[in-house]
């Protein structure tokens, strides 16, 4: 992705997962956004964007943050809300036996203490492999991947989602579940 891609991508997670309403946007709560209204908006704040840059930066990227509608009219992020005004209604799904997430190792003392935690997101985000979780890690500094138990967690009635991009995700993750 281009760096000009690179901070559009950006932009539209920030509007689309974060803070919507810092440009005039209002989301469902599924989370999806008028294409039209985003591009309209997006230019107040220097983005000049049409909709076959919205779908470039859709089909290039690699972490696939977001999904269009199957009409080609609205847009939004898979995962990673922090706003309270989407509430994506995930299907449940069994996950694998083991998943992974990726930290940093100055999180471990706390982690360690109160397990997997949202923070401020909606839910723990868990990757199907390590590769991931390593990528992820790294953003926030030396990282340390973390094996979860996920099938075992499932097996206690813990709930588990995978949202359109393959990344899981479930509410928390006791200590107990996690292997460093």
């Amino acid at each position: 992705m281009s760096a000009k891609n690179t901070d559009i991508s950006k932009f539209l997670s920030y509007i689309l997962r974060h803070k919507p309403e810092s440009v005039g946007l209002t989301l469902n709560t599924e989370g999806w956004a008028a294409i039209d209204d985003i591009i309209s908006c997006s230019a107040k704040e220097g983005f000049f964007l049409d909709h076959e840059i919205i779908q470039n930066i859709v089909d290039t990227s690699e972490k696939k943050r977001f999904t269009i509608s199957d009409n080609g009219l609205c847009i939004r992020a898979a995962q990673g809300h922090s706003t309270p005004q989407v509430n994506i209604n995930y299907k449940e799904k069994i996950p694998p036996s083991l998943l992974y997430h990726g930290t940093a190792t100055r999180f471990m003392p706390e982690i360690r203490e109160h397990g997997l935690a949202p923070m401020s997101r909606q839910y723990v985000h868990l990757s199907p492999d390590e590769e991931t979780a390593i990528q992820v890690g790294q953003r926030h500094g030396r990282p340390v991947v973390l094996q979860v138990k996920s099938l075992s967690m499932h097996a206690l009635g813990f709930t588990f989602f995978q949202a359109d991009n393959g990344v899981w995700l479930t509410e928390s993750v006791p200590y107990q579940f996690i292997q460093e």
